[in-house]
């Protein structure tokens, strides 16, 4: 390898996945602006929306993956839409 090209601040970093809830702790570089408390210990905490362990490739599950309510919320829309011509 090169010397010189690689980040020296490696710190361990919290990746929670937001779709299941599973965190779990890597070395990173990436910057971050929350924190989360895991065994009494505070990391920087990196919200992911899938990881490996919501995938379904990997899960072997075909689920929905609901970011921000993105379903629900063209749900709501396309509802007002049907009520507004019905009328």
């Amino acid at each position: 390898m090169k010397k010189g090209i690689h980040p020296d601040s490696y710190r361990l970093v919290a990746f929670k996945d937001m779709s299941d809830g599973t965190v779990f702790l890597t070395k990173s570089t990436v910057q971050t602006r929350e924190t989360e408390s895991i065994d009494g210990t505070e990391y920087p905490v990196m919200k992911l929306e899938i990881s490996s362990s919501s995938h379904p490739f990997y899960t072997g599950k075909m689920k929905l993956v609901d970011t921000a309510g993105r379903v629900d919320k063209f749900i709501n829309r396309y509802q007002k839409h049907l009520d507004a011509r019905k009328k």
